[in-house]
């Protein structure tokens, strides 16, 4: 066995390799970007090393600044984790000349299915049934439009060199094949250095399913079963489980089946997963074959109580398969949730920001029991716009999948996060869906139930208005010195009943309070209603309110204005309107356009003087490698663009000028 590894990535995935190393009595060597020079896997790792700037294409992705690197450590062999390098030939092939163990399948896998046109061919060949597609060379825009013609539309456009969502794009209407060839090119060449595309023919309410395979050296070749990734937005998964909810044996048997001949028809070694689309109806067809550990691999390591990366490291290491499939079984069901700083309520945009509180439920990482936590980040750390903003994977386990959903709506109800936005409550919902319950999935339920899954704001209850206005009046002193009333926030008259205003507001509006310091209590006013609270309790976030009898309990943290108060598994944001301190505001100036993240221009759509319509494209942003169009508010005139194309710019920053026709 090694004695010692470098792990060529970062975040949760070099944390989730080295805790393996580390409990196999094998040492870690981590590497950094200048970006993550304080990053958690920096700590976390025996020795780290720096690679090069914030860039992944100067750091992470350059295979020579990795290569050394590792001779310098003194390593003997290479983990890719999963994402950057893992499944690039080239550099599997500058291990094996540099005298280092790749640890992962040999590159002549990577190469046989690198290429999603190259693997359909070759699954073609083996007879494994596949979607109708034109997967060939021939990328001329007129020869694939009228490649998407003959199919008949709805049809899929994918990179085919890519993986994770990115270049990828639905065309409804012959209308708009050009326009959305030109972006899934630009996306695919900028994520993954290849424009190529493959056409297919889009399913209406497919499942995603996937097989996790595994083999050795010694032509050892099993499947650990499924996994159903169907809930994804932005062809991205949001929830992973397994087993696959409603798989019957018979099923199952021929997934694998399939599975395993094409890691077969590859001489495939170490860990991979073959993507299988699912009709409803139970037939499948081949997607693609990940040649690396994917992430959603812990509903694979919960259900089978194996740990996958210790079985990469053993087969690299010329050891065979810990186990064959006569001895694999599945036990219960899992669920993993992708916690990501995003915005959903904003087309999931990509959020960035230190994360000034962070909270996870407790857990043990890389057991097999109920709960467990792969992270990356602490709180304190910055989710920046270079890499994958995801803050952590929440995994739970459970007897059967109605015990697994209990205790993910249980973890998801004390995962608390201020700074950056995030899809916590979205996750929350979407477990608590009556598609996703019943299980009723394909991977178009997000946007099928949107309108439930995005609710309008609610007014802000009772209780958290308390919550929120125990946190502001309480004494800052835990304990104040008796017998010095300068030290009390009680608001104390000698005569008469001191009253204070508490300008609330939220989403759904304005929501005032009426505070009254009597002797009996504090007493808040809220519309009709009037409730003693007795007995304040602050200590840091955590706050206890006695209301009525009732006694309440949540977290509130404070942001100058603004309160995050976490209670009864939901966060709501509240801003105090202090009047002297915003006296004088006015509001924003009209036709100001404003990045909603960290990104690069990469397009601009308008010129200065041109006249535009509502919802015309403006110009066209790239930032953690997805594109996002920012289009016209309304009718007007282009003033002035203050940016050109390749300039990064920050969040909120004004991209252009646009003087709205006042109607």
């Amino acid at each position: 066995m090694f004695k010692k590894i470098l792990i060529a990535n970062r975040g949760e995935i070099a944390c989730r390799v080295a805790a393996t190393a580390r409990r196999m009595g094998i040492q870690s060597v981590a590497v950094y970007s200048d970006a993550d020079a304080h990053a958690r896997h920096v700590a976390f790792c025996d020795e780290a090393i720096a690679i090069g700037p914030a860039a992944a294409s100067e750091s992470y992705l350059n295979i020579d600044r990795v290569i050394a690197a590792a001779k310098q450590s003194g390593a003997e062999a290479i983990h890719p984790g999963y994402g950057f390098l893992s499944e690039n030939e080239a550099f599997a092939a500058a291990c094996e000349k540099a005298g280092l163990v790749f640890i992962g399948p040999p590159a002549s896998a990577i190469r046989a299915m690198g290429s999603k046109s190259a693997a359909k061919s070759l699954m073609e060949k083996a007879q494994v049934p596949l979607v109708p597609g034109y997967h060939g060379d021939n990328q001329d825009p007129v020869f694939l439009q009228g490649q998407a013609d003959q199919i008949g539309y709805p049809v899929l456009l994918k990179a085919s060199a890519g993986g994770g969502g990115k270049g990828m794009r639905v065309v409804t209407r012959a209308e708009d094949f050009a326009d959305a060839l030109s972006s899934c090119q630009r996306e695919a060449k900028n994520s993954f250095g290849d424009e190529r595309v493959l056409v297919e023919k889009y399913l209406t309410r497919p499942r995603h399913i996937e097989i996790q395979i595994f083999a050795d050296t010694h032509g050892n070749c099993v499947s650990l079963f499924e996994r159903d990734c169907s809930v994804q937005r932005r062809h991205q998964k949001v929830l992973e489980e397994a087993p696959a909810p409603g798989m019957s044996a018979e099923r199952r048997q021929a997934m694998s089946a399939a599975a395993i001949a094409a890691a077969k028809a590859v001489s495939y070694v170490g860990a991979g997963t073959v993507e299988f689309i699912a009709n409803q109806d139970g037939s499948f067809y081949f997607m693609e074959m990940n040649t690396r550990l994917q992430v959603e691999h812990p509903v694979t390591e919960m259900i089978t109580s194996t740990d996958l990366v210790e079985w990469q490291l053993r087969v690299a290491a010329g050891e065979r398969l810990p186990r064959l499939q006569h001895e694999l079984t599945i036990n219960g069901h899992a669920i993993e949730a992708r916690i990501y700083a995003e915005n959903p309520e904003k087309g999931f945009l990509p959020s960035t920001g230190k994360l000034d509180y962070l909270h996870m439920p407790q857990a043990v990482q890389f057991t097999h029991g109920e709960l467990r936590i792969d992270a990356g980040v602490r709180q304190g750390d910055v989710i920046s716009p270079f890499y994958d903003p995801m803050i952590a994977k929440l995994i739970v386990h459970g007897k059967d999948r109605a015990e697994a959903l209990a205790r993910m709506a249980q973890a998801l109800a004390t995962f608390q996060v201020v700074g950056p936005a995030t899809n916590v409550a979205f996750l929350g919902r979407l477990i608590a869906s009556e598609p996703f319950v019943s299980a009723d999935l394909d991977t178009g339920l997000i946007e099928r139930h949107h309108d439930s899954l995005f609710p309008e704001p609610q007014t802000l209850p009772l209780s958290v208005l308390a919550l929120a206005a125990a946190s502001l009046v309480a004494s800052p002193s835990p304990s104040p010195s008796k017998g010095e009333p300068w030290a009390q926030l009680s608001g104390w008259r000698m005569n008469g009943t001191y009253q204070r205003i508490l300008a609330f507001s939220s989403e759904a509006g304005e929501q005032p309070i009426q505070l009254s310091y009597r002797r009996d209590a504090l007493w808040l006013t809220a519309g009709e209603s009037a409730v003693a609270m007795q007995e304040v309790s602050v200590n840091q976030a955590a706050v206890q309110v006695r209301m009525d009898g009732l006694q309440l309990q949540g977290h509130v943290v404070r942001q100058q204005d603004i309160f995050h108060v976490f209670h009864a598994g939901h966060h709501w944001q509240i801003l105090w309107r202090d009047p002297i301190a915003h006296a004088g505001e006015g509001e924003a100036d009209e036709g100001r356009l404003t990045a909603p993240m960290p990104g690069k221009i990469i397009a601009l759509l308008v010129s200065a003087g041109e006249r535009v319509v509502k919802g015309t494209p403006l110009l066209i942003m790239e930032a953690m490698k997805m594109e996002h169009t920012i289009n016209a508010p309304g009718d007007g005139t282009v003033s002035e663009l203050l940016y050109a194309v390749g300039d990064q710019v920050d969040e909120g920053a004004q991209l252009l000028s646009l003087s709205v026709e006042v109607a």
